[in-house]
């Protein structure tokens, strides 16, 4: 079963940035399409960012230009580059791997990124 490992979360100034990583292991990189996730408090959790096994990235709107997401095959990590962090950013981030065969979709434990002055 494929295990993912969070890093990269912590505070930071509004109009800062951070690097979100995902270390995957456990099973092969490639059978899943990768994304990050984000969980506000009383909120459900959200899509912000996915790439395909090819590179193919999507976006939801309120990221559009300010995250970057990327996958490294070689190290089976995926990455989430955030600039223009805005409060409105502030959640737990989850790692997440759906299997391409069968659409199941795992989470890492998350890690907490806080935006404010």
């Amino acid at each position: 079963q494929v295990q993912l490992v969070e890093s990269g979360g912590g505070l930071v100034q509004p109009g800062g940035s951070l690097t979100l990583s995902c270390s995957v292991s456990g099973s092969f990189f490639g059978l899943y399409t990768m994304g990050w996730y984000r969980q506000a408090p009383g909120a459900q959790r959200e899509l912000v960012a996915s790439i395909t096994s090819r590179g193919g990235a999507n976006y939801e709107d309120s990221v559009k230009g300010r995250f970057t997401i990327s996958r490294n095959s070689a190290e089976s990590k995926v990455l989430l580059q955030m600039n223009s962090l805005n409060p409105e950013d502030t959640a737990v981030y989850f790692c997440g791997a759906t299997s391409t065969i069968t659409s199941k979709t795992y989470y890492g434990l998350g890690t907490q990124v806080t935006v404010t002055s």
